[in-house]
């Protein structure tokens, strides 16, 4: 026979367990800020403070609709009914606002009033209360006058909702003196952190020009929130590259639609201004996908498993957006951080829809890559040239005449014989420069070809080969390491003059190439360097 049993569960060991859903704090106050947005708040106020003993307080404030007494307790229950707009709501689970204050805070308030004039509301979660009762006691009581004349800040006397964060317990470390000037600046730290977070991810709320959500004014501590769009399309150079809208089968006969775009910023030196290349946050960790549910990002700068995030990809962006039809298609998660594509999304995203971009962003980074490592070449070489423009009478293999300049054509007489055949005739660009010569680009994408320079054997080297910019230019500061590497590719261009032949010829051109080649591969998995520093070695 079987039976049923009502096992409600233990409050104060429930409660507590609550506090560990994985919130960081950025995320946990931005899900109190989604229901000021769900409420169709015109301004957020959002203050975080410290007193002298070093006890934060953290408040959100909006003018949003507020609630009456039902909605507040239903909105204080966990797993809350949310309406029938619960499912184009920002807030999705009915436990964000519980489980986000006390994932950082042990009191929990909302001072509510939905009515002009009316008397505001408040109730509370104490979880020291809930924990000495061992029962799901909400405390209801009456607004104080400091937590009306906050509310009244913002809403004017009118409809709107206050949400107060007390016996904050899990944002700061100990500090010996709580109230002191570390736990200060540490707050002030955390402070700048969430607006710049909130900046990202209410951009299409926050800023007025853009009409793909509704206006909202927020402020932090008084100043206002600047909306911060991660594909700065009014910064020039910056490019739209593909664009797609799909439709996607959400397993009830219906269809609902993503949107995805990929953009590529201009790289660092095409910036017209300093103050563009702030606003373009332009960083390795900037890359990846944006994901937004409802215009609302949820998910910043990630490629949700389908590539590491590699310097050649720092200039590319993609956004995704979706809305709330499509929350059980992608598995957006509680915190509303996240989503999980299927298998056949996945795989379309990561080989239909992003190798253009990621061909285009690749060539744009590695064209100003090898410009870098270009200007990192001037003089780099100049010991080499020493040393090597020393010895190249004693060594050379072969003669070589210049008998067409302007076709580059030689005669070449080596043990071998003679030969004729085109060979890069050039004259020095610096003093002494006879034996190294660095160039942007050699046919083939090889790394070096013997040359001749001012009738000097020489080799030319080819400095946008990744070998260049991930050996070479890590190691440009040390000398002998330079001359090392130096002397072994003019060795391989003098051997090669000294034995060539018209039938080994073409051999040696494929064994350049295909050397050229398997470094290309060997040099792949290698750190790119900081083309940025100034003697060209990594920080």
């Amino acid at each position: 026979m079987s039976e049923t049993h009502t096992l409600p569960p233990i409050p104060s060991r429930l409660i507590e367990g609550l506090r560990d859903t994985g919130y960081d704090f950025n995320t946990a106050l931005a899900d109190i800020v989604d229901n000021s947005i769900d409420a169709e708040a015109g301004r957020v106020d959002i203050e975080l403070n410290m007193d002298t003993d070093g006890d934060v307080v953290i408040t959100v404030a909006d003018d949003g609709y507020g609630m009456d007494r039902t909605t507040l307790l239903n909105a204080m229950t966990y797993g809350a009914q949310i309406g029938n707009k619960a499912a184009s709501r920002l807030g999705k689970f009915g436990l964000g606002l519980k489980t986000a204050s006390t994932a950082f805070s042990r009191h929990l308030s909302v001072i509510t009033r939905s009515e002009n004039g009316a008397v505001p509301l408040k109730a509370t979660w104490d979880l020291d209360h809930v924990r000495k009762v061992n029962k799901w006691e909400l405390l209801i009581d009456d607004a104080s006058t400091t937590e009306i004349r906050q509310l009244d800040k913002t809403a004017h006397g009118g409809p709107g909702t206050l949400v107060i964060w007390e016996n904050v317990d899990r944002l700061l470390p100990d500090y010996k003196n709580p109230g002191g000037a570390a736990a200060r600046k540490a707050v002030e730290k955390i402070r700048g952190g969430f607006e710049q977070h909130a900046a990202m991810i209410y951009q299409r709320f926050l800023d007025a020009t853009d009409n793909r959500a509704r206006n909202v004014v927020m402020y932090i501590n008084g100043a206002q929130v600047n909306p911060w769009n991660p594909f700065c399309p009014h910064i020039p150079g910056t490019e739209m590259v593909a664009e797609e809208t799909m439709p996607v089968d959400i397993g009830d006969g219906t269809e609902a639609q993503f949107t995805i775009r990929a953009y590529i910023l201009p790289r660092r030196e095409q910036f017209s201004s300093d103050a563009d290349v702030r606003e373009a946050r332009l960083s390795n960790q900037m890359q990846g996908m944006y994901i937004y549910r409802e215009n609302r990002l949820i998910h910043p700068h990630d490629w949700l498993g389908m590539f590491s995030k590699e310097p050649h990809l720092t200039l590319l962006r993609v956004e995704f957006s979706f809305d709330h039809t499509l929350d059980s298609a992608f598995h957006v998660d509680i915190k509303k951080s996240r989503i999980l594509l299927n298998d056949e999304l996945f795989n379309w995203v990561r080989d239909k829809f992003i190798p253009a971009p990621r061909n285009a962003a690749n060539e744009r980074y590695r064209k100003g890559q090898r410009k870098k490592a270009q200007d990192k070449a001037e003089n780099a070489h100049a010991d080499s040239n020493a040393s090597i423009g020393a010895k190249e009478g004693d060594l050379r293999m072969a003669n070589v005449s210049i008998t067409d300049v302007e076709n580059s054509e030689v005669e070449i007489e080596n043990r071998k014989g003679k030969i004729r055949l085109k060979l890069p005739i050039s004259t020095a660009t610096e003093p002494g420069q006879l034996s190294v010569d660095p160039v942007p680009t050699l046919d083939d994408g090889i790394l070096w070809e013997p040359c001749l320079i001012d009738s000097h054997h020489a080799v030319q080297i080819n400095t946008g080969h990744p070998y260049y910019s991930k050996v070479y230019v890590p190691n440009l500061a040390s000398g002998v390491t330079i001359q090392g590497m130096d002397s072994l590719l003019w060795s391989l261009a003098e051997a090669e003059l000294g034995t060539i032949s018209e039938t080994t010829k073409k051999h040696f051109k494929e064994l350049r190439f295909e050397v050229s080649r398997i470094l290309r591969a060997l040099v792949e998995d290698l750190p790119e360097p900081d083309l940025d520093a100034e003697d060209g070695v990594n920080d």
